[in-house]
């Protein structure tokens, strides 16, 4: 039997029993949502690129007594994801929620980047997205409708520099959210769109926090405290949930208030 991680876990009855699928599930905010999601009683698959991260996470939560699995996966591949996704639907069942999480947001400046490098900033950001949704929606609708989110960034919005290919991409996931929303509602799946701040994981205080970074972000923060993993899931299972049945084509920007 799992235990709830603290005691303001908010329990969504419909979730349980539900197969949910997250993208970068192995480290930083997609562990977050393995993790809450194991705890809603879904059974969760989960693909990563990460495959020592990927088995530890899943040997720990299947220990614990979660339905739990995971395939290491290059989201680069179409083929491959596509495969995965299918070999999960014919062990689980229909996907009802699918997270499209996994990004990768290497910093690059104009003059750096090819056209070759562009098109992985692409493929690893945005393309997987498209698929992913192309091979889960004709099941999710024959079981009768489910949740699809879109893990974009506020950084389009704010229009930051030093990765402008991973700022274009999070922005082309809003349109590609709009749209599949008005083509699968009649369907019942219901697609929205979730931007995160600057969301404190490992690897982003390994690589970019500094005492110098953290003090300019908290000072344009309407909210002085560092955004965490849970934070994002806290607000993904709400729209996993049947809770936001009629909450489609929308967008959720969570980042202290920073916009």
């Amino acid at each position: 039997m799992l235990d709830k991680k603290n005691s303001t876990t908010v329990i969504y009855p419909s979730l349980a029993g539900r197969h949910a699928l997250v993208s970068g599930g192995a480290t930083g905010i997609g562990e977050a949502l393995v993790r809450a999601l194991t705890l809603q009683g879904c059974f969760v698959s989960f693909f990563d690129i990460d495959q020592v991260a990927g088995n530890a996470l899943a040997q720990e939560l299947t220990a614990s007594g979660a339905q739990v699995h995971f395939t290491g996966v290059d989201l680069s591949d179409i083929e491959c994801l596509q495969t995965s996704i299918a070999a999960r639907i014919q062990r689980w069942g229909a996907i009802r929620i699918l997270i499209n999480n996994a990004a990768d947001d290497q910093r690059h400046g104009l003059q750096d980047v090819t056209s070759e490098q562009f098109d992985l900033c692409m493929s690893v950001n945005l393309k997987h997205h498209f698929f992913a949704a192309q091979v889960v929606a004709p099941a999710m609708a024959e079981a009768g409708g489910g949740s699809i989110i879109n893990m974009s960034s506020n950084s389009w919005l704010l229009g930051l520099t030093g990765y402008p290919g991973y700022v274009a991409a999070k922005a082309g996931i809003y349109g590609l959210s709009k749209s599949l929303a008005r083509e699968l509602g009649p369907q019942k799946i219901r697609v929205n769109t979730v931007l995160p701040g600057w969301v404190m994981t490992q690897k982003q205080k390994n690589l970019w926090l500094t005492p110098e970074s953290e003090t300019e972000l908290m000072s344009q923060q309407s909210l002085k405290e560092k955004i965490q993993p849970d934070d994002v899931a806290d607000l993904v299972l709400f729209l996993a949930s049947d809770n936001s049945r009629m909450i489609s084509g929308q967008s959720f920007v969570i980042d202290g208030g920073r916009l």
